[in-house]
């Protein structure tokens, strides 16, 4: 009932910049967090970014100074602006929403099918 679609990955040189956006769509009471996870090869899925509907939000320490996270509610769209990039930071980037569709009903994880990020020196 919910589908995410990532845009905006691509290879970019060191210090460089990339902006990261997911659309949602579908039918939904409520999000609370919505975010971004990246994998890169032969390591875990590790949280970059959340944020709530309130606009708090949370970094993991390796991107923060450098990465920005924000949502539009209206626009049904969070985004991830990555800046001063690394070649540390090439992963597969994944959208991350959890609603719920009714006031009642409990939250859901849905993930987004990944966008490639790869940062050369």
């Amino acid at each position: 009932q919910v589908q995410l679609v990532e845009s905006g990955g691509g290879l970019v040189q060191a210090g460089e910049s990339l902006r990261l956006s997911c659309a949602a769509s579908g039918w939904w009471y409520s999000i609370n967090v919505m975010g971004w996870y990246r994998q890169a090869p032969g390591k875990q899925r590790e949280l970059v970014a959340h944020i709530t509907r309130d606009s708090s939000t949370n970094y993991t320490d390796s991107v923060k100074g450098r990465f920005t996270i924000s949502r539009d509610n209206a626009k049904k769209t969070v985004s991830l602006q990555m800046n001063t990039l690394k070649p540390e930071d090439t992963a597969v980037y994944y959208c991350y929403v959890n609603p719920k569709t009714t006031y009642w009903s409990a939250a859901g994880d849905y993930w987004g099918q990944g966008t490639q990020v790869t940062v050369s020196s």
